[in-house]
C-alpha cells in the first residue's frame, strides 16, 4: 500500500526529471540533429567545451551575474521580511504589493523593463533628462558598461520576493520569547539581528539560498529578451550559449554537454552550501 501511494509522485519525477536528465546525458555523447544524424563521438563534445576559452568567459559572466543577484536578493529580502513581520492594518497591503514581481511572468517583466530602458522613449532616460542628470539619451541595454548592471537590476526586482516571503514565513514561526529574552539581556538591534533572528531562521535561509542560486545560475528568459547576450558577450551567460548551440548552430550534442556541465556545477554549489552552512551549530 505505501508503494501504491507514492507511485504517482515517483512516476511524475521519473517522467519530468530523471528521464530528461538521462536523455540529455545520452545526447551529449553524439553529434546529432535529433532526427536522422546520430554519430557517436564519446567525450569529444566535452573536450571541445573545455578547450574553448569562450566557455570559461561565459561561466565567469554567469557567476558574476548570479553573485550580484543573490547578494542583493538576500539583503532586500531579509530587510523587507523583518519589516513586514509586524501587525498593522497596512501590513497586508504592503505584503501584497511587494510580492507582485514574483507573480509576474518572466516575459512580462522583461518586456516592461525593455520599454522602460528604451533609449528613445524610455522612462529612465526621460526622467534623468528632466532632472539634468544626463545630457543625452543612453542606450542602456546596448552599452558595454550598463547592460550587465541593467540585467542584474531587473533580476533583482523580479526575484527578491522569494527571499522576502521565506524570511517572513520563518520569522512568524520563531517564538517571541527569544526576542524578549534578547531585549532583557540588553541586546542592540544589530545584535538581535545577527545573533538571534538570523541564527533562528538559518535552515530556511540555507534552503532559499540553494534554490535562488540554482534558479538564477541557469536563468534564460529575461536576459534573452533584454540583451540576447549582448553587447558582444558582456551579458552572454551560459544558458544563452546553450540556446545558441542548439537552436542557432544545431549542435544539439554540444548543447547537451554544456547542460550536463551546468547541472554538475549547480550540484557542486549545492553541496558546498550544505557543507559550510548546514554543518554549523
Amino acid at each position: 500500500m505505501p508503494y501504491l501511494f507514492i507511485t504517482p509522485a515517483v512516476t511524475a519525477l521519473v517522467a519530468l526529471v530523471v528521464y530528461p536528465l538521462l536523455y540529455g546525458m545520452y545526447i551529449s555523447l553524439f553529434d546529432t540533429n535529433l532526427a536522422n544524424k546520430w554519430n557517436f563521438v564519446g567525450v569529444k563534445n566535452y573536450i571541445s567545451i573545455f578547450s574553448d576559452s569562450d566557455f570559461f568567459s561565459r561561466i565567469w559572466v554567469t557567476l558574476k551575474f548570479t553573485f550580484f543577484v543573490i547578494v542583493i536578493h538576500f539583503i532586500l529580502g531579509i530587510i523587507l521580511g523583518i519589516a513586514l513581520n509586524r501587525k498593522g492594518k497596512s501590513i497586508t497591503f504592503f505584503r501584497v504589493i511587494l510580492i507582485l514581481p514574483w507573480l509576474m511572468p518572466d516575459v512580462v517583466v522583461a518586456l516592461i523593463f525593455k520599454w522602460i530602458l528604451n533609449p528613445l522613449y524610455g522612462l529612465i532616460n526621460n526622467a534623468l533628462l528632466d532632472w539634468g542628470a544626463i545630457e543625452s539619451n543612453i542606450s542602456w541595454l546596448s552599452d558595454e558598461f550598463w547592460a550587465f548592471f541593467c540585467i542584474v537590476a531587473v533580476a533583482v526586482w523580479k526575484g527578491y520576493p522569494l527571499v522576502m516571503v521565506n524570511v517572513l514565513a520563518a520569522l512568524q514561526s520563531v517564538s517571541t520569547d527569544i526576542y524578549e529574552a534578547a531585549k532583557v539581556d540588553g541586546a542592540s538591534g544589530f545584535q538581535t539581528l545577527f545573533r538571534v533572528i538570523l541564527p533562528s531562521i538559518k535552515p530556511v535561509l540555507t534552503t532559499t539560498l540553494i534554490l535562488d542560486t540554482v534558479w538564477w545560475f541557469k536563468h534564460y528568459t529575461i536576459i534573452q529578451l533584454l540583451t540576447k547576450g549582448g553587447p558582444g558577450n558582456d551579458t552572454s551567460i551560459i544558458s544563452i550559449e546553450i540556446y545558441k548551440q542548439a537552436f542557432e548552430y544545431f549542435k544539439y550534442g554540444k548543447a547537451a554537454a554544456i547542460s550536463v556541465v551546468v547541472f554538475l556545477i549547480c550540484l557542486l554549489i549545492t553541496k558546498l552550501y550544505r557543507r559550510f552552512l548546514e554543518g554549523e551549530d
